[in-house]
């Protein structure tokens, strides 16, 4: 690991940030480094200085820079292409949950895969990154013997109902939606929420139509906490991508957490800032909107995104500190956003 010092100086950050960010618990609810292990051959465990468009779209997170980072937890997403036949999806996602798992299980306890509360603890305990396994787009499984309920022994944390495309369960907020009229949860869609509800799994909001999000609150067991994990919100920057502030209230009201996502094509305003203050924006809306137990940080490095200059890879959490210091926000405000938002929740659905 990096020292402090020198780390904060490459960073331009101080080192009080770098040691709060470490001391914290800091879980990203949003990891898409597996799209790129298992297409070009990533190397997880190598230390990497960005990819081959710099900041730009992959080449953000890798297992020394997570620990630089202080990054103790992360929810690591599986995501399926859905132009593959349902069947072909399920067969793929199998093997993928079974490559992930096996890479976890691999490295020689740098990684721990994690289902719950106490299972997060134990592994930051002896100083393992936790990995909490996630479905981007739940047309993973629409081919599954019984839907939700194949997911092998409970292993994933959560899942989006959608994603970048329409499904059978509902429509995408993005412009990839091929419907125009009906937007609407299918009855396969409110099936499948019932399901993740019945498996304790956390029902992901991100990607989601603005009426199938409302559809998905109604269907949803309100004991359990609704999560959106990577998304910006609309009261700073309108976007397809980013939540209203009703939705960012109904999110709130279950116990649940809205995770701010690092994406600048999605965050930035006009005349707002070009740096990681564009996030801490993003998150002090939710903070009005909704209090400070709302907001974590769902990054969606390696996603296809490109992050904020002064944050190009994950071992830069403590320079995002930086600028909620330079704000004033008290420590107990910081460690909430950070990763204790998201461990309360966990703690209601998976003690």
């Amino acid at each position: 690991m990096t020292d402090a010092k020198t780390l904060a100086a490459r960073l331009g950050c101080s080192t009080e940030a770098v040691e709060l960010t470490r001391a914290a618990d800091v879980v990203d609810l949003h990891v898409d480094t597996f799209i790129w292990t298992r297409t070009v051959g990533y190397d997880v465990f190598a230390r990497h200085r960005g990819g081959p468009f710099g900041r730009r779209f992959g080449g953000h997170v890798d297992v020394p820079r997570l620990a630089d980072g202080g990054v103790g937890g992360g929810m690591w997403s599986i995501t399926t292409n859905p132009f593959r036949s349902a069947a072909r999806r399920w067969a793929v996602f199998q093997r993928n949950l079974a490559r992930l798992r096996a890479i976890i299980a691999g490295s020689d306890g740098a990684l721990a895969e994690v289902r719950t509360l106490g299972d997060y603890r134990a592994a930051r305990a002896r100083g393992a990154h936790a990995c909490f396994l996630a479905i981007q787009g739940l047309h993973a499984v629409e081919a599954a013997p019984a839907g939700v309920a194949s997911i092998p022994d409970d292993c994933v944390l959560r899942a989006t109902v959608v994603h970048l495309t329409d499904s059978v369960y509902g429509c995408t907020s993005s412009p990839l939606s091929v419907r125009r009229g009906d937007r609407r949860l299918t009855a396969a869609g409110q099936d499948a929420v019932r399901a993740m509800n019945a498996r304790r799994i956390f029902v992901d909001l991100a990607h989601i139509h603005e009426s199938a999000f409302w559809d998905v609150v109604a269907a949803h067991d309100a004991s359990q906490p609704l999560i959106d994990t990577h998304t910006g919100v609309a009261g700073v920057t309108p976007h397809w991508r980013n939540l209203t502030d009703a939705q960012v209230k109904a999110v709130a009201d279950t116990g649940g957490v809205v995770g701010i996502i690092f994406a600048e094509e999605f965050l930035r305003r006009r005349e707002g800032p070009r740096d990681a203050g564009m996030i801490v924006e993003h998150v002090e809306h939710v903070i009005r909107v909704a209090g400070e137990d709302v907001p974590g940080l769902g990054s969606d490095y390696d996603g296809m995104i490109t992050p904020p200059p002064d944050v190009p890879g994950v071992d830069a959490f403590p320079k995002l500190v930086q600028h909620m210091l330079d704000r004033g926000w008290r420590e107990e405000r910081i460690r909430k956003v950070l990763g204790g938002n998201f461990l309360r929740a966990l703690g209601m659905l998976r003690p």
